[in-house]
């Protein structure tokens, strides 16, 4: 069991294969498609790391994706995986909750200035059954880290504009949301002003995304 009880991440992750599409006008297919890994590589590295999770899922039929979630142990499931992000993440917390699982935190494979360290600082904030905690975006329009317990406490709708809806949501279900900010979970890469911030944030130093954008000449 780990320090902070029965909470598995849940990890969603698409085919790389046309990844990030709205970095076209910086990046290549190719480069498009090494980012979409590398991040996923990071993000991989951060749960592995944090200390507080007792398990870790990753929802995908990407082969590159099953080959690193494997290489730190976690469990792979392809159900929901053609069902867009939320889809992904509902399958995942249906599983979950279907086992008797405590509770699952669920993050996107592009924030990969995540460490352990902030990961275990949003499940230290989270309180017993059933409760709900987020943190969000740097824009306050993405859920780029939500906890849920028990697993499907809360339904979930992912998007660009999602978390104010997540906490009217919780809310909805007799729920107070627990906000946490964390600045390496908070950092998704989507957009090319994106890259640029990420390149900026001292969280980022030291990461394998960072090093391949910096091999990709952008600084």
């Amino acid at each position: 069991m780990s320090a902070g009880g029965d909470i598995w991440a849940v990890i969603p992750v698409k085919e790389f294969d046309g990844a990030k599409h709205r970095l076209s006008g910086l990046l290549s297919p190719d480069q498009r498609r090494a980012l979409a890994e590398t991040m996923l590589t990071d993000v991989l590295d951060a749960v592995a790391a944090a200390r507080r999770l007792a398990g870790v899922m990753v929802v995908t039929l990407e082969p590159r994706a099953r080959a690193l979630a494997e290489r730190i142990g976690a469990r792979v499931e392809t159900e929901g995986a053609r069902d867009g992000h939320t889809g992904s993440v509902t399958a995942g917390l249906r599983i979950l909750a279907r086992e008797g699982r405590g509770g699952m935190i669920t993050m996107p494979g592009d924030i990969p200035a995540a460490t352990g360290a902030e990961i275990d600082a949003v499940l230290a904030a989270h309180l017993p059954a059933p409760s709900f905690t987020i943190s969000p975006a740097h824009d306050d329009l993405g859920s780029n880290a939500v906890v849920c317990s028990p697993p499907d406490s809360v339904p979930l709708r992912f998007g660009e504009d999602s978390y104010f809806p997540h906490l009217d949501a919780a809310r909805r279900q007799g729920i107070e949301p627990v906000v946490v900010r964390q600045p390496g979970i908070a950092m998704d890469i989507d957009h090319p002003v994106d890259l640029r911030t990420f390149l900026r944030l001292p969280q980022s130093r030291g990461t394998r995304t960072r090093a391949l954008l910096e091999g990709f000449g952008l600084e």
